[in-house]
């Protein structure tokens, strides 16, 4: 069994903001896949199925971002998931708009919502890292993350999160650099990424 958190904030207010990509992934994985209809639990709202063969549960906390690993923890108990067992779709201002890296383990980065599940679970669960650029200067960082998504990036943030439900059966299965570079060719193929660019960790 899996777990996969996607991050966010919640409430409309929030809905479309850069911080939310990870509720958006999650999102989409659910629609895609046919899962079952979200309900609220584990100070989250959560929606189980199934990837490539392995039984899945879905997360969006309720808590706020800071607050996130509450939620994850209380999921991850239940289901007796250890912390490599629990994925987590995240924001990530260090890579460009639509880049992805997935990598076990790791810093936060100052990531508030990593902060507290790290401080819940500990270190070794997987991150989705989905690329939402930097504002370029310190000063202007929470501003970016707590603001939506223009209307010009409407069609790279669908085909990055179409991409990631399309291929979330790899990640279930630890496919994680197949996943990545799957996701990689879906947005360079759009134009999104240029050839350059690698979709490996």
């Amino acid at each position: 069994m899996r777990l996969f958190v996607g991050l966010g904030n919640p409430g409309a207010k929030y809905a479309r903001n850069r911080h939310n990509i990870g509720f958006m992934a999650v999102d989409e994985i659910a629609r895609r896949h046919g899962f079952a209809p979200w309900r609220r639990r584990f100070q989250g709202e959560t929606s189980e199925g199934t990837l490539d063969t392995e039984r899945v549960i879905l997360i969006k906390p309720t808590t706020y971002m800071n607050e996130s690993g509450r939620a994850v923890q209380e999921a991850a108990s239940f289901f007796k998931i250890e912390p490599r067992d629990v994925t987590v779709f995240q924001d990530e201002l260090e890579l460009p708009p639509g880049k992805v890296r997935v990598k076990m383990g790791g810093g936060i980065a100052g990531h508030n919502g990593l902060r507290s599940i790290s401080a819940h679970i500990g270190n070794e669960y997987r991150r989705v890292r989905l690329g939402i650029g930097h504002p370029g200067v310190k000063e202007f960082v929470h501003a970016h993350v707590l603001s939506d998504f223009a209307k010009a990036d409407d069609e790279w943030v669908r085909t990055l999160c179409d991409a990631v439900a399309e291929h979330a059966g790899l990640l279930a299965k630890g496919a994680d650099a197949t996943f990545a570079n799957k996701v990689h060719l879906a947005m360079q193929a759009k134009g999104f990424l240029t050839k350059d660019e690698n979709g490996k960790e």
